[in-house]
Formats: C-alpha cells, structure tokens, sequence
C-alpha cells in the first residue's frame, strides 16, 4: 500500500476511474449486442435502429480512450455488414 498522501490519492483515483471505465464498456458491449441480437432474429428495423444508437457509443468510447479507433472502425464495420446482408 502507498505510503506518501499523494500515492494514496492517485491509487484512489485508480479504483475509481476503473470502475467509471468498466461501467462504460460493460454498456457499450450491451448496446452492440443489442445489434447482434436484432440481426440473428433477421429484424432488419431493429437492426438499424439499434447500429443508429450504437455508433455514437462506439465513437464517444474512442475519444474517451476506451477502446481503441481501429477497434471501433472494425466493430461499426462487421455490424454494418451484417445488416446490409439482411
């Protein structure tokens, strides 16, 4: 354990910031199952309103550090692909 205040506090911070990130990408997981689930029942309406909803998501992860931009750029793509081939 960190003995110097500033240690304790940066290792509080730590704790704190990866629950807030784990959080976020436990919601971000959810929202593009919810596109994967839309397409395995070949509800193409679904589909696209839920890739509508999920692309802002993936974009806000990348600019908060999330995930990765190729990451995200791959994710959008697949979805994408999947549903054009409904």
């Amino acid at each position: 354990m960190a003995n110097i205040a500033s240690a304790r506090k940066r290792a509080s911070q730590a704790e704190v910031n990866r629950k807030h990130n784990a959080s976020m990408r436990s919601a971000l997981r959810t929202s593009i199952k919810k596109v994967v689930k839309a397409v395995a029942a070949e509800d193409k309406s679904g589909a696209e309103a839920a890739y509508i909803e999920v692309v802002p998501a993936i974009d806000k992860a990348v600019s908060k550090g999330l995930i990765h931009r190729n990451k995200a750029a791959r994710h959008k793509s697949r979805l994408n692909a999947h549903i054009r081939a409904l």
